[in-house]
């Protein structure tokens, strides 16, 4: 999330109570995930294992609950006891939860030619491009950008909050909600089927590339990439910040786990589970997703598995 205009560190730590380690006067940008990280921004870090990550990564501002650390040169600590915390009051405090009375939002901007039909809501600061056509009961949740000649089916809701927690257990409430601060990027001439859920980034942004094609109830993990002319068929479910690759094709009910790669011109076939990265131009099938030739072969051989036991038996 980048700030509505830089602020001062000191600014901060005044809002989340911390001490500045630094140079107090520096400004910052945005704060983001230690994944999408970029100069000027605040990240938070609250465990060991990832602070040497936090302090080596993009980020030009850390937001840490141990000032006994090396320092980069260049780079600002914000100490406090509870990080996690202060990430949600920066949030809160830039990003704020506000009701809306009104089916449409009075900032929407909304394109040439594009229809918006009964029952449309949309957020605050969505921006609808030109030539697109909103089916009935589709919800268009805060943020949300929009591209030319798009079409969203009824029922579709595009940036619902994502399913992300901190899930320390030294809590009576284990699963505390991280708040979500980002949004979803529809380019031009995507198409998403009736009853499709895309959430948004947790700081960032989940984008779906120029000419990708969803059937009906699809779903889409928070900071998640899909690339252009991507194709994927009913029930398929991809987890969060994955990156589908151009001309992915995902059959019907096909699970994606998260944080992985699928290569460009990948297919998928149906049913399939996929773990972990797959390499593009291939077919895959099954679980864990091998090449559905590999795949196949195995599933022979799976097969004759009695009859070579009873040939075993008999000798």
């Amino acid at each position: 999330m980048q700030f509505p205009k830089p602020i001062t560190i000191q600014e901060i730590s005044k809002l989340i109570n911390a001490e500045v380690i630094g140079n107090s006067n520096a400004v910052a940008t945005g704060i983001n995930e230690l994944h999408k990280v970029e100069q000027g921004d605040l990240v938070f870090v609250d465990h060991p294992k990832y602070y040497n990550t936090c302090l080596q990564s993009n980020a030009t501002h850390i937001i840490i609950n141990n000032k006994d650390v090396s320092v980069p040169q260049g780079k600002n600590l914000l100490y406090c006891e509870n990080p996690f915390e202060a990430y949600l009051t920066i949030v809160n405090h830039f990003r704020p939860f506000t009701s809306q009375t009104k089916a449409i939002n009075e900032d929407a901007a909304i394109g040439e030619n594009t229809f918006i039909m009964p029952n449309v809501f949309i957020g605050k600061q969505v921006k609808i491009g030109n030539n697109c056509i909103i089916h009935p009961n589709v919800s268009i949740m805060d943020y949300t950008e929009i591209g030319n000649n798009v079409v969203i089916q009824a029922g579709t809701v595009i940036g619902s909050d994502a399913f992300y927690y901190n899930t320390k257990k030294d809590r009576n409430i284990w699963y505390k909600k991280m708040q979500s601060c980002g949004n979803v990027v529809i380019k031009d001439f995507v198409e998403i089927g009736a009853g499709c859920t895309i959430d948004r980034g947790v700081t960032a942004s989940t984008i779906i590339s120029e000419g990708t094609k969803m059937d009906n109830m699809v779903h889409i993990g928070h900071d998640t990439f899909v690339g252009k002319n991507c194709l994927f068929a009913a029930q398929v479910g991809i987890a969060g910040a994955t990156v589908i690759e151009d001309g992915v094709t995902l059959w019907g009910q096909v699970g994606v786990s998260k944080t992985l790669t699928i290569g460009a011109n990948a297919t998928v076939l149906a049913q399939s589970g996929v773990p972990s990265s797959l390499k593009g131009g291939k077919t895959y099938f099954g679980y864990p997703a091998e090449e559905a030739n590999t795949k196949r072969r195995e599933l022979v051989w799976i097969k004759r598995i009695p009859e070579l036991w009873e040939k075993v038996m008999k000798k």
